[in-house]
């Protein structure tokens, strides 16, 4: 099988410099395509999202996703959801986002690349980046799953839930995540075509 076809090589300053309709993330110094979004994946994020900024109540943020992360030199990522806590150095007004956020959101789509990309490559880039706390959201598996930043460096999952609701989610005091409710908004879609 024949690899993708790779642009010119990047920079993450370049990168972060093209236009905003230009889509891609940058791993190891290649624009890499992402995936392509689709209703359940929509509503996902913007559920969450509601949930997050209710939660916070106007303080700490919660950016959508085309904020990008400056991770290193050749890699960037843009998350479906990044979220500073109160407390946190705001991010920026404009340009990259170089101090990790508090919580980086990926919601899954459904094909084996994506996945590899949220479970795997995300994962350790996310680490690396001394991100907190990770969450996963596969909609298609309907799984949520949240991992904690360790000190050897590695996430190690504190919550995995298919149903019910989160009473406390880790890092985030007061906060209860209703796993039943999103998928049920999730079932308000119309049928695939």
């Amino acid at each position: 099988m024949t690899p993708p076809a790779r642009g010119p090589a990047l920079s993450v300053d370049e990168w972060l410099a093209l236009d905003e309709d230009e889509p891609g993330e940058l791993v190891d110094g290649f624009l890499e395509e992402e995936e392509v979004p689709d209703s359940v994946h929509e509503l996902t994020v913007t559920w969450l999202s509601m949930v997050l900024r209710v939660w916070l109540a106007g303080s700490g943020f919660v950016l959508g996703s085309e904020a990008k992360l400056r991770l290193h030199a050749s890699r960037g990522r843009k998350p479906d959801l990044s979220v500073y806590l109160p407390g946190t150095p705001p991010p920026p007004r404009r340009g990259a986002l170089t101090v990790p956020p508090d919580i980086v959101i990926e919601v899954v789509t459904a094909t084996a690349r994506d996945e590899r990309r949220d479970r795997v490559e995300k994962r350790l880039d996310y680490a690396h980046f001394g991100v907190r706390w990770y969450w996963i959201v596969d909609p298609g598996f309907g799984s949520v799953e949240i991992l904690q930043l360790e000190p050897d460096g590695f996430y190690k999952v504190v919550v995995t839930g298919t149903s019910a609701v989160v009473e406390s989610v880790p890092g985030c005091k007061g906060l209860c995540l209703d796993i039943d409710a999103l998928w049920a908004e999730l079932n308000r879609l119309g049928p695939e075509v």
